[in-house]
């Protein structure tokens, strides 16, 4: 996927996610729309530490260091994340996100060259999902 096929997709999910903020905030009051703020916040983020993975798995042969700071990357942060909300559903999300991550490692650590990353990406969609009301 390209570079700019991958921002316009970050693009339209935080635009996406802030629109369901501010329709959300008219609706159902602050704490919708601080849930959604938190979210808009973290989807771009999210986005681009998964597609970082990804590639850092398609490229480990060239530079195996990259899966680990990939790794590394996403769990910064998620730590951020974390601290940004008190929303339990988010940090729920978050947290399953952070099982994917810990898993991956794990994987590698024991010789795994191409870690399944369906777990991650399907927490990633967590995340998004608990974000829209």
């Amino acid at each position: 996927m390209s570079a700019s096929r991958r921002r316009g997709r970050r693009t339209a999910i935080a635009a996406a996610l802030a629109a369901v903020a501010l329709t959300t905030g008219l609706t159902t009051g602050c704490d919708a729309v601080n849930k959604a703020l938190d979210c808009v916040q973290t989807a771009d983020v999210i986005a681009d530490s998964v597609t970082d993975l990804q590639q850092a798995v398609e490229n480990a042969s060239n530079d195996p260091t990259q899966l680990d700071q990939s790794l590394n990357s996403i769990e910064k942060n998620l730590d951020k994340i974390g601290d940004k909300t008190d929303d339990a559903d988010v940090n729920k999300a978050v947290d399953g996100l952070g099982q994917a991550v810990d898993n991956v490692r794990t994987s590698i650590k024991n010789g795994d060259e191409t870690p399944d990353l369906s777990p991650v990406t399907d927490a990633a969609g967590e995340l998004t999902k608990v974000c829209t009301p």
